[in-house]
């Protein structure tokens, strides 16, 4: 088993832009320093809480300064894209990176966005992604004269292929025959899981669902792996939590108590998002209030794991016992502050929790 970062990423929207990206970059740092094998990095133009327009432009400033990460896209939300620009852009992020690119794609969830570009129909993003993502594998593969019809478009290089000049050449991944793609599964039956089971895609569980759905996730992409014919290999499974790693449990739990604290904001935001409509004569309202209209605490219940080293082990192994083994757990990139508890969570999981954990997953496989 091994040990990844998920971030949107999320920041307080006060927090000045360059202080926000800054700490994302020590995130990732921190991440690489301590072994973690992955980072994924989230996509959205019109959010101050998570704004980073291009996780591989983001990215890219890492690329120098780590040894041995391996870079997700978390997603790229295709439907904002053209996908010559995508394919053309991932491959030269696969060959400046020496092979470390994993492909994040998806329709793009966040409702300023879609509304920003125009996109507002969620089953004609879904459909457009999946358009797009064939279009872009077919981009890599395409060897020659090519002509792909993608949503109304037409990529050729018919009349300009000149090969003696390299001229019409797509950029072409150092990975082969393409750099992993990925997609996150949110709903227990995610038409995600289908297309990661049917495409040889990487399954990620989403870190703010319940433990309940994430084990449902997994089930859906094993059935249909197995109707596909193929076997479901728990190495590929990325499951993502909320964690955090403190020195007592009592501290753990004041946090979580904390109607504005870190947990309260995340799950606030998100929650809030999805039912903007519903709730748009509250926004001024005082967090405690609106903890209680989106119900925060449950959400903490079901998607936080908080405390001791001790604790937060025996709440992972409890969760790989009933959810089966997983190939990489995904930590939840959090808004750092001052205190230094997210950077000290990240050192405690790395060292104290993540090898005995480890053990348990590998003994499950047996």
């Amino acid at each position: 088993m091994r040990l990844g970062v998920f971030s949107m990423p999320l920041h307080r929207p006060e927090k000045p832009y360059a202080l926000a990206l800054q700490e994302d970059r020590e995130m990732v740092l921190l991440a690489d320093k301590l072994g973690y094998g992955e980072v994924w990095i989230g996509e959205h133009f019109t959010s101050k809480a998570e704004q980073i327009p291009s996780a591989m432009l983001f990215l890219a400033t890492l690329i120098s300064e780590t040894s041995q990460i391996r870079f997700g896209t978390g997603v790229v939300n295709l439907p904002h894209h053209h996908p010559g620009i995508v394919a053309g852009e991932a491959a030269m992020f696969d060959q400046l990176s020496g092979g470390r690119l994993m492909l994040g794609v998806g329709p793009g969830g966040l409702i300023s966005d879609a509304e920003f570009f125009g996109e507002t129909d969620m089953g004609e993003r879904n459909r457009v992604a999946l358009e797009y993502v064939n279009a872009i594998q077919a981009l890599w593969a395409a060897d020659g004269p090519f002509e792909i019809t993608v949503n109304g478009m037409t990529l050729t290089n018919k009349s300009t292929h000149w090969p003696r000049h390299g001229l019409g050449a797509i950029p072409k991944p150092m990975q082969q025959p393409h750099p992993p793609i990925a997609m996150a599964m949110v709903s227990a039956r995610s038409g995600a899981a289908f297309v990661c089971a049917e495409r040889d895609f990487i399954p990620i569980s989403a870190n703010f669902v319940s433990e309940d759905d994430v084990i449902a996730q997994w089930q859906t992409y094993a059935e249909a792996r197995d109707k596909a014919g193929k076997p479901a290999d728990p190495d590929v499974w990325r499951l993502g939590r909320n964690i955090l790693v403190t020195e007592t449990d009592q501290e753990a739990q004041d946090i979580i108590a904390d109607p504005d604290g870190d947990f309260a904001f995340y799950f606030r935001y998100l929650r809030s998002l999805r039912q903007m409509e519903d709730f748009e004569a509250m926004r001024d309202e005082p967090n405690e209030a609106m903890n209680a209209r989106l119900d925060i605490p449950q959400a903490i219940q079901d998607c936080v794991i908080a405390g001791s080293a001790a604790t937060v082990l025996a709440r992972l192994t409890d969760l790989a016992d009933r959810a089966g083994p997983f190939g990489t757990l995904l930590m939840a990139g959090q808004d750092w502050d001052e205190t230094g508890r997210w950077p000290t969570s990240m050192r405690r999981l790395a060292e104290e929790v993540a090898p005995k954990l480890s053990q348990h997953v590998e003994s499950l496989k047996g």
